[in-house]
């Protein structure tokens, strides 16, 4: 057996055998593949320009965002320039009303507004093809309030049953009903109160109130009926009476949940504004309003929230009442051109 030794020897020979033999082969071999035939190349096919333009866009868009401009250009590369109605749609501002319909009534503003009578006008409603202010909120809701009810509705009649539903929406009206009676004889004779039953009159909803009735003098009109000649539509007031030395609408609301804030009323600054419009422009009264006021009575007595609605208040409420006035307007339209009779 050969030694370790003598086995590295012949193995360092050997290496340096490859060394010395190494450029002959590279020389031989580069000599063989430079006589082979040129294989074509995939990559020389490409067109150069394009090619480097992919590449320069490619390390440019890594070095620097895009902007709203550049993507707008590859969009309309992509799919075709942008339409002109849908950019016009996008850049429109919040919807006017067509109607021009002023809130207030300069002729009335200018005329007698103190009051001649001491006895309240209570003008009964006539019931005709002229649409209410109710009505008009009722078939203009939108969707997101259509639902919100629809929830409200399951949800009772999951805890109630459809009967027992039935009756708290029944006892609800009742409720309200007495409560009216109750704030429209304390607030136009005593003798009428004294009709009423002791246990409507001493509900929590009256005792809620008791406050707000403290700052309420001058009243105009109890459950009267107002009809804007020129816009068509009807309804039935609450109350107009000076709250705190302003004219209002008095709109009286019953809860058994807390409503703090206006937009816990939902639409009823609309129905304010919508008799208040009315009145100006209905020749029953001869005075004008310029404000309206919510009062939200409480079933377990607490204090009621009010509302007080200014003159400018009034004007931005009563320009959404317009557009949605518009709305049933349209909306009966097309219901009348579907179903002719």
């Amino acid at each position: 057996m050969q030694s370790l030794s003598s086995m590295c020897k012949k193995l360092g020979r050997s290496s340096r055998l490859f060394v010395e033999l190494a450029p002959s082969i590279s020389f031989s071999t580069s000599c063989y593949f430079c006589s082979q035939k040129k294989k074509n190349n995939s990559y020389q096919e490409v067109n150069q320009n394009r090619y480097s333009n992919l590449i320069h866009s490619i390390v440019s868009t890594r070095i620097s965002s895009q902007t709203p401009e550049s993507l707008l250009q590859e969009d309309e590369l992509l799919y075709g320039p942008v339409s002109k109605c849908k950019t016009q749609e996008q850049g429109s501002g919040p919807k006017v009303a067509q109607n021009t319909i002023l809130l207030l009534n300069p002729e009335k503003r200018n005329g007698s507004n103190t009051i001649t009578d001491s006895i309240p006008l209570k003008i009964p409603l006539q019931k005709n093809k002229i649409p209410s202010v109710t009505r008009i909120l009722q078939q203009t809701m939108t969707e997101k309030q259509i639902l919100i009810l629809e929830r409200w509705k399951h949800r009772m009649i999951l805890e109630l049953g459809e009967d027992g539903f039935a009756k708290y929406t029944s006892d609800i009206f009742l409720q309200g009903k007495h409560f009216h009676e109750v704030l429209e004889a304390m607030l136009s004779s005593p003798e009428q109160l004294k009709e009423l039953d002791e246990k409507t009159i001493s509900s929590g909803y009256v005792a809620s109130v008791q406050h707000v009735l403290k700052d309420i003098s001058g009243v105009r009109a109890l459950e009267s009926a107002v009809h804007h000649e020129t816009l068509k539509y009807l309804g039935l007031m609450d109350c107009v009476a000076e709250y705190r030395g302003k004219l209002c609408v008095i709109d009286w609301k019953t809860s058994e949940k807390p409503k703090p804030f206006i937009r816990n009323t939902f639409d009823n600054p609309l129905q304010v504004v919508a008799y208040v419009g009315a009145i100006n422009h209905d020749a029953n009264y001869n005075f004008e309003v310029q404000c309206g006021l919510i009062v939200v009575a409480y079933k377990d007595g607490s204090p009621a929230h009010t509302h007080f609605m200014d003159s400018d208040l009034c004007s931005q409420y009563w320009s959404k009442w317009l557009l949605r006035l518009e709305k049933y307007t349209e909306k009966e339209k097309n219901q009348t051109t579907e179903n002719p009779k």
